[in-house]
């Protein structure tokens, strides 16, 4: 049998062939390990093979700490159970896994070239077994090295087997071969920590950090595997590695995915809180606990988070809201003075009139600013005191981030646009969102559930109906303004136009950020007009009029005599919402003399509020006009004579017949109305 030996040049031509990996960069390194992956689908009993392992080394460093370094320190590792099962893989890929890393070259080129051969044999495993796997192989032969070493002198078969191993020859390195087994030991443990959350399921999206460890992951598997290698070959006495090469790689490696891991706990943790708060917000116990699942902590106060109050000045407990129903403005710090205007409006009109409203309490109702503020500091913290200054209700003021954010984001569908949830005392959602509806109608819309729009838009159905059939080319908008006018003088007609397309494009109405459209009954085609008028008066009719609220036949009756004007007639709206029926010249004069009062559209609620304080004053200035005359005729017949004189003295015109009635509009009171 030849006893030949390799030929003494091969060696160091294979090793120069071979990657020196402390001269390899992370990157270089990730690339070649990802090469020796595949399908993490080979079968791997990761708990049991864990507890096996952890128990080895637990009691093989403890051999070390209370022998070589003579202390007894606990090393924080799982004093584990070995099973009595079987368990996956098995003993013949340990063993030759251990093998390869005894039998290696020395040379840290060589140390490279084994760690890669394990990853490949372990190509199918997911990442958080094969660690493992490879720390099961090492500890073969570190639990049997200790083992051994801590027999008493009574135990002649081990004994023998220390002879017979020469662990007393073997003890070179010691300390360092066990700080580097503890790492790598720490390795594994962080992650399987990361392979228990991914096999949770949690998403990616809501916990980044667990892609963002699964990067760093194959790089700290790669020098994991290698100190392996080294030990094993130091411990053997095969080779002679300087540990503390491979440490210095290892660690920094390890701080990174423990940064990750701590990431992906917080991250984890605030899953698992949004799910609780979740789970809660869909059955809250009152509006106060409603309240504390979007500002609270653990449901306890958080103090970074407070209340003030807008009417005394004072911070007060979010228990103060108790039994109320809550109007919640959600927004950010910018473009909203319309939004603070319009609610300080909603809340002095709660406040003037605290009775029963629709079987609902005005002095019930409370609004509260959430503002959301994703980074504080000195500037948008100054914002937020200029902005909480200007308001009368309750504000919401902190430092840290929101605990409910994502409640706030992805339940109350918070976008970033303000938005205004109503919540009663119960907790629950009665609106999602009354912003548009408060823009629109204003108090008219209280209690401020979406039934309450609806019901405000039926009512002005049948006029808005109307208006449709005369080709309105402008969109019907709770946030745009609208006049609609006409009449019989073509200069007031050219005259209004005018004025109202320069109050349009003035500076003042681009900082309010209001809309105003313009709309001439009849410009288009004068056939419009008649049948204008002939659908409002159909809506007189007894079959019709006994439909109508009270309210409505007064605004029917009103824009009946609007059209008697000589001179025009025009009608504001916000959006669906009627604001002001009016006569010409108190209309003409208001728009005209807007630089008079174009500063009050930027302090009152609305470029509608202030038109009508200045449209009133003008009213006062014109001549008291003689109201409406009627006269009901019971049974008449088709006998009865076609034209009745009016009766008052200073009119003296002819009056229409209508149905069941006479009436005569002798420039009639503008019966302008603010519903």
């Amino acid at each position: 049998m030849s006893n030949s030996k390799p030929n003494g040049s091969s060696l160091p031509q294979q090793k120069a062939l071979l990657p020196n990996p402390f001269h390899l960069s992370e990157s270089e390194i990730l690339e070649k390990v990802y090469l020796t992956h595949t399908y993490d689908d080979q079968v791997c009993d990761t708990q049991s093979l864990f507890n096996v392992v952890s128990s080895v080394i637990f009691n093989s460093t403890r051999v070390v700490d209370i022998y070589i370094l003579k202390r007894d320190v606990r090393n924080g590792f799982i004093d584990g159970k070995a099973p009595i099962s079987s368990f996956k893989p098995e003993f013949p890929t340990l063993k030759l896994m251990s093998c390869q890393m005894i039998t290696i070259h020395p040379g840290v080129e060589n140390a490279h070239q084994t760690t890669m051969r394990i990853l490949q044999q372990l190509r199918s495993f997911a990442w958080d077994a094969k660690a493992l796997i490879a720390l099961a192989a090492f500890s073969l032969e570190y639990g049997n090295f200790w083992n051994l070493y801590q027999l008493p002198p009574s135990d002649q078969l081990g004994n023998s087997l220390k002879v017979l191993n020469q662990i007393q020859n073997r003890q070179r390195q010691i300390v360092e071969i066990n700080d580097s087994v503890v790492a790598v030991m720490e390795v594994v443990q962080k992650i399987k920590e990361w392979g228990t959350w991914s096999a949770e399921g949690y998403d990616t999206e809501d916990v980044p950090a667990l892609s963002d460890a699964l990067q760093e992951i194959p790089l700290v598997v790669y020098w994991a595997v290698a100190s392996l290698v080294a030990c094993n070959s130091n411990l053997m006495g095969f080779s002679n590695y300087t540990l503390s090469d491979f440490s210095d790689k290892l660690s920094p490696a390890l701080r990174e995915l423990n940064r990750h891991l701590n990431k992906c706990k917080q991250q984890i943790d605030d899953v698992e809180d949004y799910r609780r708060r979740k789970s809660n917000f869909r059955q809250p116990k009152d509006i106060v606990d409603f309240l504390k699942l979007l500002l609270h902590r653990n449901g306890s106060q958080d103090a970074h988070v407070s209340i003030y109050d807008g009417t005394t000045q004072n911070e007060v407990g979010v228990e103060v809201l108790k039994q109320k129903h809550v109007l919640l403005f959600i927004s950010g710090l910018d473009s909203i003075a319309d939004e603070i205007r319009l609610l300080n409006s909603i809340h002095d009109r709660l406040v003037e009139d605290p009775n029963d409203n629709k079987g609902f309490k005005k002095e019930e109702f409370k609004i509260l600013w959430i503002p959301i503020v994703d980074r504080w500091d000195d500037e948008r913290r100054q914002v937020f005191w200029s902005l909480r200054n200007c308001i009368k209700w309750y504000a919401v003021e902190y430092s840290s981030s929101l605990p409910g954010i994502r409640l706030i984001r992805e339940d109350l569908n918070y976008a970033d646009k303000p938005i205004v949830p109503v919540v009663n005392p119960q907790g629950i959602v009665i609106n999602d969102d009354a912003m548009d509806l408060i823009f629109e109608w204003g108090i008219d819309a209280f209690p401020f559930r979406r039934s309450d729009g609806d019901l405000l838009a039926l009512k002005w159905k049948w006029f808005w109906d109307e208006v449709k059939k005369t080709n309105l080319d402008t969109r019907v908008k709770g946030d745009r303004y609208i006049f609609i006018f006409g009449g019989n003088d073509s200069k007031w007609i050219h005259d209004f136009a005018l004025a109202v397309e320069r109050i349009k494009r003035h500076e003042t109405i681009k900082r309010a950020d209001a809309i105003i459209d313009y709309y001439q009954l009849g410009k288009d085609d004068h056939k419009i007009v008649p049948r204008f008028w002939i659908g409002i008066e159909s809506k007189r009719h007894k079959k019709h009029y006994e439909k109508l609220d009270r309210e409505i036949q007064e605004v029917v009756k009103s824009l009946l005599c609007l059209k008697q004007d000589a001179q025009g007639w025009a009608i504001l709206s916000k959006g669906s919402n009627i604001k002001i029926l009016g006569h010409a010249e108190p209309m003409y004069q208001t728009v005209a003399e807007f630089e008079i009062w174009k500063d009050k559209v930027l302090v009152k609620e609305g470029f509608d509020i202030a038109f009508k304080e200045y449209y009133d004053t003008k009213l006062k200035d014109l001549p008291a006009p003689q109201p409406c005359a009627f006269m009901n005729i019971d049974n008449y017949t088709s006998n009865v004579v076609a034209t009745i004189t009016c009766p008052n003295a200073s009119c003296g015109r002819v009056m229409e017949v209508s149905s069941v009635n006479y009436k005569c509009c002798h420039r009639d009171d503008p019966h302008n109305v603010n519903v």
